[in-house]
């Protein structure tokens, strides 16, 4: 069973840099010392949701950097970015 914190760590709202440093860690667990095939679906899990949580935040970061770029002028420009 995922333990709780492990649940809220996948879904939370942390920095990309922590979600990659989760998934970095779950890696070298499952390399260096495979655990039980129960254990390993729960990482699995729990690596699919961060994976996402990461996509997410590229995604979104994505967008507000082409807004920024993005004028009539050729100049920088600063628009609100509402996420769909």
């Amino acid at each position: 069973m995922v333990s709780k914190s492990s649940k809220n760590d996948a879904e939370s709202e942390g920095s990309i840099e922590s979600s990659l440093g989760r998934l970095e860690a779950i890696v070298e667990e499952i390399e260096t010392t495979p655990p039980p095939l129960e254990t390993m679906i729960e990482r699995y899990e729990e690596g699919m949701k961060l994976l996402q949580v990461c996509r997410e935040k590229l995604d979104t970061a994505e967008k507000r950097i082409e807004i920024i770029t993005r004028s009539g002028r050729g100049e920088a420009v600063l628009e609100p970015f509402e996420e769909s």
